[in-house]
């Protein structure tokens, strides 16, 4: 991996697949934006999401493997303090808002002066303003995150999005995760932002939607996507995306 320049930067990047075993000369901070990263870290299983980050030092050997879409804040800085050993941190609610609001550059800007950017980086700041040192600092002194069961995330959406006509109460889709109602829950809200019921009814929006401007008769798109009738969709989009069946169509 080519070292970057800069005191230290920071990235969003786009991976998909299995990644080789290396190390580089500088240490990193990864938390996920999107989806899970496994990885291989000094011969270690870890893995990362949005709720959990890790600390990878200079110079340790690491691999990992990612799911098509999964996207990663990925922040390169030199090996100092807070970065001597491999750590597992608990990703500060604020740091979920920050990329959004931190006006990023595009990563082949020539501005960024940073002519290297790995492949996979969709966007990158500099580190020259406040923000990133704080960012940093709120990770680096984030609270350590223990040994516990991965939930899998991409099962869940899976079988979701294919059975979307069935009923998914909550207990349900916490039994694919081996886990209790309460711990799932919790869990979930981590992992995206949502209780697991607000999550499903934004699926069956989303695919309700599409197959409405599909053309699609309402009907038949509301029994697909699990509500009981024609209006109780109707009702649905117009309560939470503002929008009707006809409006949608027309789009």
């Amino acid at each position: 991996m080519t070292s970057l320049p800069l005191p230290a930067a920071c990235s969003v990047r786009t991976y998909s697949g299995e990644y080789a075993v290396h190390a580089h000369d500088h240490a990193q901070v990864v938390y996920a934006v999107a989806g899970r990263m496994e990885l291989e870290v000094d011969g270690r299983a870890l893995w990362v999401d949005r709720a959990s980050g890790i600390v990878v030092p200079a110079g340790v050997r690491h691999g990992f493997l990612a799911p098509p879409g999964a996207r990663f804040c990925v922040i390169d800085l030199p090996a100092g303090r807070g970065t001597e050993r491999v750590r597992r941190f608990a990703v500060p609610e604020r740091a979920r808002g920050w990329i959004e609001a931190s006006g990023p550059v595009a990563a082949h800007d020539p501005e960024t002066t940073a002519p290297a950017w790995p492949s996979g980086v969709a966007q990158a700041w500099l580190a020259h303003g406040p923000a990133l040192a704080q960012q940093l600092a709120g990770l680096l002194h984030a609270p350590r995150v223990l040994a516990r069961r991965a939930v899998p995330a991409e099962r869940v959406e899976q079988a979701v999005r294919g059975a979307l006509h069935e009923a998914w109460p909550t207990a349900r889709m916490a039994a694919l995760c081996h886990l209790s109602v309460p711990r799932f829950h919790t869990r979930w809200i981590e992992l995206t932002g949502a209780t697991p019921q607000a999550w499903l009814r934004g699926v069956r929006l989303d695919a309700a939607a599409r197959s409405l401007a599909a053309g699609q008769p309402l009907e038949r798109v509301a029994l697909a996507c699990g509500y009981a009738t024609a209006s109780a969709l109707a009702s649905a989009l117009r309560r939470e995306r503002g929008v009707g069946a006809r409006q949608l169509r027309r789009r």
